[in-house]
């Protein structure tokens, strides 16, 4: 770590949404920004049963960070030892005798130190640095969090989680081995392996993009237990690349794009109805995802 000046963004970070990424451009009208962020998230020390999942993974974190204008990202672990430092601590030992800090931003609900005895208003009148506290809201007035997208991920409300990340949402994993129904009825799909924390949209089909090894297809994206069909199974995320034949995508990393949902999971009398409901599904995929 350098020993300059820097201008520091403070904060979680996760998904790095419309209201982060203001955060960011304002620290970025101070000089050049080193994001301080911690992992894992600081519910998990404190109530582990009401940790939040996950928007992206702690790697794809720093690289949107960097991709909306972070110099350097640190990474805190998150720990008791570290929560357990004051306010003055904080201050002292990681924003200034760390990161040299000459600017502060964060989120007007900022809060740090012991029992998050520390805010933004805290920063401004204790730390002696200047300080930012931009306030996360976006034009209608309404306020831009994680858990709010969260939430309309779980809803698979896609299309407006999409306009709050400022991107598509999106899930990575490997391609795992599942029941190789789609290959035998003419719908090959990727299934997706997620990280037990991972943020999972609601049961139902979907249009978006599946990419492998560079490689970027138009998908129909199915989630849900595929009811259909006999026999008890988990909830599976598998995408179908339109009009891709030939694929021999196990065990590579896939990255999963949402764009559109397009209705909910339902159980078909046969084979017959599903598949006609498949071959719809498939050509609003295409009409939603060419462009």
């Amino acid at each position: 770590m350098s020993t300059s000046a820097t201008s520091i963004a403070i904060g979680i970070f996760d998904g790095v949404h419309a209201g982060h990424q203001e955060i960011l451009s304002e620290a970025a009208r101070h000089g050049a920004v080193t994001v301080l962020t911690f992992d894992p998230h600081p519910t998990s020390v404190f109530a582990p049963e009401r940790t939040p999942s996950s928007l992206v993974s702690l790697q794809d974190r720093i690289a949107l960070l960097k991709e909306h204008g972070a110099s350097d990202v640190v990474v805190i672990p998150f720990t008791k030892e570290f929560a357990a430092k004051s306010p003055d601590q904080f201050i002292e030992e990681i924003l200034k005798d760390r990161l040299h800090a000459t600017h502060i931003t964060v989120g007007a609900n900022f809060t740090f130190g012991h029992k998050a005895a520390g805010n933004a208003q805290y920063l401004i009148v204790h730390s002696g640095i200047p300080v930012s506290a931009v306030r996360l809201e976006e034009n209608r007035g309404s306020a831009i969090s994680s858990s709010r997208i969260r939430a309309l991920v779980v809803d698979g409300d896609v299309e407006r989680a999409n306009e709050l990340l400022t991107r598509n949402f999106y899930l990575r994993g490997p391609v795992v081995h599942g029941e190789k129904r789609g290959r035998e009825i003419g719908y090959p799909t990727a299934n997706i392996g997620l990280a037990e924390n991972a943020t999972i949209p609601a049961d139902g089909v979907y249009a978006g993009w599946l990419s492998v090894d560079g490689q970027r297809w138009q998908a129909a994206i199915s989630i849900g237990t595929n009811p259909t069909f006999p026999g008890v199974r988990g909830r599976q995320v598998e995408a179908y690349a339109l009009d891709q034949t030939g694929l021999d995508l196990y065990d590579k990393e896939a990255k999963l794009e949402f764009g559109f949902r397009l209705r909910d999971t339902l159980k078909f009398d046969g084979l017959e109805p599903l598949l006609a409901q498949m071959s719809q599904d498939c050509q609003l995929a295409k009409q939603l995802t060419s462009f």
